[in-house]
């Protein structure tokens, strides 16, 4: 036990130092809202993942199923909406901070862990939480073996036409939300034009830190593919402010919001941009091939690269940027999104379809690049290198896959334990409280 939380101490010290020195009041509430239970211990230490998966047999890899794009930090809350270039409301995978070049392997078993954690937080017995397992796989499995059969793999989406269900409804909130809504809680109209409101969490600039993000800004956008950059007003900065307050997974990392112009004039129109400091990709700090690492500029290059590999329809807004030699991503605040909400999902009859489309969310993010992607990591067709390593095997990996969702859904729940009492005995280092 005490081998056991020196690694999950060591690993998470490792990962995270830099950021822990830079903001360690950001890192404590990081790591309460871990401490909150097992799933959300989970969530936040993609990095021990990766450090015990390296550790461990992979069967089902090989040249190419080693190295093909994967979302990296996949779990059952990073499921959600986004409206697509061409007006579409798409449900898919829906963060790649962490996204990748890997085996496919460890967004399937992540997955699966990440549901039995959460089937465990519900109190769903195992046999069901098997079940569950198993749907998702081979529903996964289904669509990866659609994908080699079809010329055509965009045309493939879940949206208002495809899908029924609590996954249809959250497509049907996400319908509801407008972007007057959106404007009108992050900024306010001052005179004749809108400014960012001044809120909890956003930093006013002073001149010369303006100035620089400003720049930035124009940089970024030379990184939009000729084929989606807007023409006239559209980039034009109104407002620019630091932001801080984000989530589980970017604790310290530094972000600013930008008020654009928009598509035109008129102020129902204006744009909000995210632009957040890219983090370093969990599975990076276990993949050695040097080829992968040097094909990216920094961690916001890395980051959009990886995004428009994994998703079919990538926002049009997504570029990035740098700061003092830091790589930033900048993408579009949409008020398109909306999450899959698990907190009315209790009964297994209720979450199996759910898990059917989740594995279909998780071959499309595999199987189909945004036309303008960089193919040059990647250089085959992975649904071919997957259906080829898997072929007639396909129960065997089911099998596999329900092993790993059950016994590591076991050991972060003993882990999530050795973190406690290592966080409130103050053995993490950088992070001890100030009371």
């Amino acid at each position: 036990m005490a081998d056991r939380s020196a690694q999950i101490v060591g690993t998470l010290v490792e990962a995270f130092s830099d950021l822990m020195a830079a903001d360690p009041a950001a890192f404590r509430t990081k790591f309460r809202k871990m401490a909150a239970d097992p799933f959300a211990f989970y969530r936040g230490s993609a990095c021990l993942f990766y450090a015990d998966v390296a550790e461990s047999d992979d069967p089902w890899a090989d040249e190419r199923t080693s190295r093909v794009w994967i979302q990296g930090d996949l779990h059952a809350e990073n499921f959600g909406t986004y409206m697509d270039g061409d007006g579409v409301l798409i449900f898919d995978v829906n963060d790649f901070d962490e996204a990748y070049v890997g085996h496919f392997t460890w967004d399937v078993t992540r997955f699966a862990a990440s549901l039995a954690l959460l089937g465990w937080r519900k109190a769903i017995s195992d046999d069901d939480i098997t079940v569950l397992v198993q749907r998702y796989v081979r529903a996964y499995l289904d669509q990866v073996r659609w994908f080699v059969d079809q010329a055509d793999d965009r045309s493939f989406s879940l949206r208002l036409g495809t899908t029924d269900g609590v996954v249809h409804e959250v497509l049907q909130l996400a319908r509801l939300r407008t972007r007057v809504a959106l404007l009108d809680g992050i900024t306010e109209t001052e005179g004749f034009d809108r400014r960012l409101r001044d809120v909890p969490g956003l930093r006013r600039l002073d001149d010369g830190e303006r100035a620089a993000v400003v720049d930035a800004v124009e940089r970024y956008i030379e990184t939009i593919p000729p084929s989606k950059r807007f023409r006239g007003v559209t980039y034009t900065v109104k407002d620019v402010a630091g932001r801080s307050g984000f989530g589980i997974g970017s604790a310290g990392l530094p972000a600013y919001t930008v008020l654009i112009e928009g598509y035109n004039q008129a102020l129902d129109n204006d744009v909000v941009l995210s632009m957040k400091q890219g983090n370093v990709a969990a599975p990076s700090r276990v993949v050695t091939d040097p080829a992968i690492a040097a094909a990216f500029q920094h961690h916001g290059h890395r980051t959009v690269l990886s995004h428009r590999a994994l998703q079919a329809h990538a926002d049009p807004l997504l570029g990035w940027t740098d700061l003092d030699g830091v790589g930033f991503v900048v993408s579009e605040v949409s008020p398109y999104q909306a999450d899959l909400d698990w907190s009315e999902l209790t009964e297994p009859s209720e979450i199996g379809p759910v898990v059917d489309y989740l594995g279909r969310a998780t071959a499309k993010v595999h199987c189909v690049a945004d036309s303008d992607a960089d193919h040059s990591l990647v250089p085959f067709q992975t649904e071919e290198a997957i259906m080829r390593v898997v072929g007639g095997r396909a129960d065997a990996f089911v099998a596999w896959v329900v092993d790993f969702a059950h016994s590591y859904a076991a050991q972060v729940r003993a882990d999530h334990a050795l973190f406690v009492d290592a966080f409130r005995g103050g053995a993490i280092p950088g992070v001890a409280s100030t009371s």
